[in-house]
């Protein structure tokens, strides 16, 4: 593929019950902002008004962006049928780069802490292990979608 044609550009994509609640999350845990809508729009509720969206379809997506705009765009769809199963793609979240030993694993703790209040569940804790795992932490978001702490 000619470089002129390779995609770089990437949105990760959730399946959820709940967009809004779940966009809230990720913004939150990853100090990202909740999309703003399209110019010359006050709100969301105003653009889709004036885009012929229908009120019961008003509330089927949210996304949520970087603020420096480097990191991808998390969009939020709902979905009628639950999660049932483990993931197959999950995010790393980055909480204690160039960290190692016990100073990483306070880090994600500290991290860990900070996501519980803000809705995550944590399932489990990995401990370094020699030569190249520096430990991590399992972690779900609000709908049970698994993240770890890196």
């Amino acid at each position: 593929m000619p470089e002129a044609d390779a995609m770089t550009d990437v949105q990760i994509t959730f399946d959820c019950a709940d967009p809004a609640a779940l966009a809230a999350f990720w913004a939150a845990a990853l100090g990202h902002q909740v999309q703003a809508p399209p110019p010359g729009f006050e709100s969301w509720e105003q653009a889709l008004e004036a885009m012929g969206v229908p009120p019961e379809r008003r509330d089927s997506a949210s996304a949520v962006v970087d603020p420096a705009g480097t990191a991808p765009r998390l969009f939020f769809q709902r979905v009628p049928e639950p999660k049932r199963v483990k993931n197959r793609v999950h995010l790393d979240v980055r909480a204690a780069p160039g960290l190692a030993g016990d100073a990483r694993m306070a880090a994600l703790e500290a991290a860990a802490e900070r996501l519980v209040s803000l809705g995550a569940t944590r399932l489990r804790r990995h401990e370094p292990a020699a030569p190249l795992d520096a430990g991590h932490l399992v972690m779900a978001d609000p709908e049970g979608n698994e993240f770890c702490l890196d």
